[in-house]
């Protein structure tokens, strides 16, 4: 049977709206979904609380991913602080989830992967029963069964629209596909898998682009590391890593250059980033180098 949710709100000592949800026949509390905010003139949701046992943490998965669990923590650490409620609907994507904060915006992109990965689960239809996979795709199914196709290699319009229909304002069906995802994550520990191997996959796929373009074989991990982070967040572009790559084999002058990308409106996130790293580095989990031939990091 489909989760029934019941939502609700209320008002904090400094004004801020706090949206809430609690599953129906269900002896559960009711929990945060968001809360209210206003960004460029959009109205959404946001979410960055902080919840013991719900934060991502590397050592949950070395056994099976190895050195990557800790390659993604940095960036991991600056886009949630490890969270995996982390919620925003306000922005360009209408809708962005999890640790990492996948955006829907993008086709074929991060969330669209961790997404079709979670209507796979067979519990999928509990949290999202009008949606389905079909050729690989998601689709959403009306109540005369028609189906119509929500995102592809070109757009993801429809798949944005139906997890969040506008940013004029904070709808329910914002509120219900928002508390759905967010008791998800609370409550299945394959959903959180699910948010950590999307990350693992994504990066390591990243790592095979980016060395064809900057030619990482044998380069420190704080290095490629930091050249990933720019890029998951957008704060830089190729050329510009080219440039601060460019320092004839001394990398930790390249990781230095690498961290002034983006500082003027970035410092918090590049330095949490910057931190993250050398707290890996001083305790060795971070001494390595990348290795082309595997696409993994091994020991210098």
């Amino acid at each position: 049977m489909p989760y029934d949710f019941s939502l609700s709100s209320g008002v904090t000592a400094n004004g801020r709206t706090v949206h809430y949800a609690k599953l129906n026949g269900s002896i559960q509390p009711k929990f945060v979904v968001g809360n209210r905010t206003v960004w460029e003139g959009n109205f959404g949701l946001y979410n960055t609380q902080l919840t013991p046992g719900l934060l991502y943490s590397p050592a949950d998965f070395v056994s099976g991913s190895g050195f990557w669990a800790y390659f993604i923590f940095p960036t991991a650490m600056a886009e949630s602080k490890g969270s995996y409620l982390c919620l925003n609907t306000y922005d360009k994507a209408k809708f962005t989830f999890s640790f990492m904060q996948y955006g829907a915006h993008v086709p074929n992109g991060d969330f669209v992967k961790f997404f079709r990965k979670l209507l796979a689960q067979p519990n999928a239809g509990e949290y999202f029963p009008k949606l389905l996979l079909k050729d690989s795709h998601i689709f959403y199914r009306n109540d005369n069964g028609i189906l119509s196709q929500l995102e592809s290699v070109t757009s993801t319009q429809a798949l944005m629209d139906y997890l969040n229909p506008s940013s004029a304002e904070i709808e329910n069906q914002e509120l219900i596909s928002s508390a759905r995802m967010v008791h998800w994550a609370s409550n299945d520990a394959a959903h959180r898998k699910i948010q950590v191997e999307t990350a693992i996959q994504h990066f390591k796929n990243n790592m095979v682009e980016y060395d064809k373009r900057f030619t990482l074989h044998g380069v420190p991990a704080k290095v490629c590391q930091i050249i990933c982070d720019i890029r998951h967040q957008g704060r830089g572009m190729n050329d510009r890593i080219a440039n601060a790559l460019n320092t004839g084999g001394n990398y930790d002058q390249a990781f230095s250059n690498l961290c002034t990308i983006g500082a003027a409106n970035y410092s918090q996130r590049i330095t949490t980033v910057r931190n993250t790293i050398n707290k890996l580095l001083a305790d060795g989990t971070f001494n390595k180098k990348y290795d082309r031939v595997t696409n993994s990091f091994v020991d210098f």
